[in-house]
């Protein structure tokens, strides 16, 4: 038996589930930096983390002024803690925007992509986009011939939308064993994955495992 099975056999709940957000939060920011593609908003990780942030904020604004010694230095605890939570988050939100904007019109033309936003996430994706097409509109759409004005051409077999670029290289490691063995498409290149491998490989060849939560990116 190595480390990692040590590890893996302690009781998930003996770990307090403020320290397990903290961890999950930090890899779901990990995964969103270095993935290609807009991944699934994670509900009710966020909806917890908010949570803990406001209630943060009003303990804070509480308790300053306070003059007791303990009690002042147990704020600049807090608060460290909090700026922590609040750059991780405003980090995670910064990254999902980006592709947000860069593939605008694919995660609204794609059915499997919408469901990935939260709520805030897609009104402001319709309203920036419908902003988008009315400034085009307005600055030299209205000057083109009808069929040339649509943001989503297809014609001649090139596309107008900008697709996430699914054959990036990714790092990985292996949460759990996975059954099948993964095939690089286009290859004759076929690897099995066992807990605690680290690959460098395209995201294409992945992308359900990543989904699935097979593996976490790095």
């Amino acid at each position: 038996m190595d480390i990692d099975d040590i590890l893996a056999e302690i009781d998930g709940d003996s770990i307090p589930q403020e320290t397990r957000d903290l961890q999950e939060l930090t890899r779901a920011w990990v995964a969103e930096r270095v993935a290609p593609e807009l991944l699934p908003w994670p509900e009710a990780l966020m909806g917890r983390m908010m949570d803990r942030i406001r209630r943060q904020i009003e303990l804070v604004e509480t308790q300053t002024g306070n003059m007791d010694p303990k009690t002042n230095f147990r704020l600049i605890i807090i608060q460290t803690e909090l700026e922590r939570f609040k750059f991780l988050v405003r980090s995670f939100l910064r990254a999902r925007i980006a592709k947000i904007d860069k593939h605008a019109l694919h995660i609204l033309t794609t059915p499997t992509m919408k469901p990935r936003l939260s709520l805030s996430e897609l009104q402001y994706l319709t309203a920036h986009q419908t902003l988008l097409h009315a400034h085009y509109q307005s600055s030299f759409l209205s000057h083109f011939p009808t069929q040339l004005q649509r943001l989503d051409d297809t014609a001649g077999g090139i596309s107008m939308v900008e697709q996430p670029d699914l054959d990036k290289a990714v790092f990985l490691r292996v949460l759990r064993d996975v059954q099948d063995p993964v095939v690089i498409e286009g290859t004759d290149t076929a690897f099995e994955m066992r807990r605690g491998d680290v690959f460098v490989v395209r995201y294409s060849a992945v992308r359900e495992n990543v989904l699935e939560g097979d593996v976490e990116l790095i």
